[in-house]
């Protein structure tokens, strides 16, 4: 039987997605995100081997609150496109639940071969909802903040829009990092190419999983970068809101 590597689960979730969700946070990264929350996240096959059936069987108790909030369950990380196999296997179940069901991703892993479209297609096809983090548009400054260009992101952003499949995209907002007007109005530029974008999301810059870093003896780069105010967070929620405009 078929098993993933699962970091843990959280089962009341409110802000991956509509509704009360059931997030799944999937171990493995190839991004190192100097702002990840969740650095124990990266290594790849590190997690907790579960079987698509031990799952389903823990989110069947669940249903109720989804039937009720409009809710699902959302597959985080790390990058959950890594297991793409064993994701295609869980959504195909959830589908039969009924379950509305969103991956959350970085895209980092996306790649032009048949090997990983093959079965990515598949797994679209049981997904309602990508809710896709675009760092930043700039590929040099995306290289220095997550350790990758970001060329193959915005083709996978471009490929989802191409298979009309809904996105909502998120944009962390780093004071000095990507919160500047012109990448801002660029990444809105950009995100008004996709006719399949539903709503974008401002997500402010957060110190909450310095102590992770610290735990795992690695040094965090942003340790004297403050959170965005309220008024630049507000600032980048009008910009970014341009990129919804026809």
């Amino acid at each position: 039987m078929m098993k993933g590597s699962v970091h843990s689960i959280e089962t009341y979730g409110t802000v991956d997605g509509p509704g009360i969700r059931y997030i799944i946070f999937m171990q493995g990264c190839l991004l190192r995100c100097q702002f990840c929350h969740n650095p124990d996240t990266w290594k790849i096959g590190d997690g907790k081997e579960m079987t698509v059936k031990e799952i389903v069987d823990d989110i069947k108790a669940y249903l109720p609150f989804f039937q009720a909030s409009n809710g699902g369950v959302t597959v985080s990380g790390g990058e959950p496109l890594i297991q793409t196999v064993f994701l295609v296997e869980l959504f195909k179940e959830l589908k039969k639940l009924g379950i509305h069901t969103a991956i959350d991703t970085s895209g980092g892993c996306f790649s032009n071969s048949p090997a990983f479209l093959k079965p990515l297609d598949e797994l679209l096809a049981y997904t309602d909802l990508v809710l896709l983090d675009l760092k930043q548009i700039h590929s040099e400054k995306h290289k220095k903040l997550t350790g990758k260009p970001n060329e193959h992101i915005l083709t996978f952003a471009n490929y989802l829009a191409k298979k009309e499949i809904p996105v909502w995209i998120r944009h962390v907002l780093i004071p000095d990092i990507t919160d500047f007007d012109d990448d801002l109005k660029e990444l809105a530029a950009f995100i008004r190419t996709l006719p399949n974008v539903e709503k974008i999301e401002v997500l402010p810059y957060h110190q909450l999983g310095v102590y992770k870093w610290e735990a795992l003896g690695i040094d965090y780069a942003l340790k004297n970068t403050e959170p965005p105010t309220e008024a630049r967070v507000k600032n980048a929620e009008k910009i970014l809101a341009t990129g919804l405009m026809i």
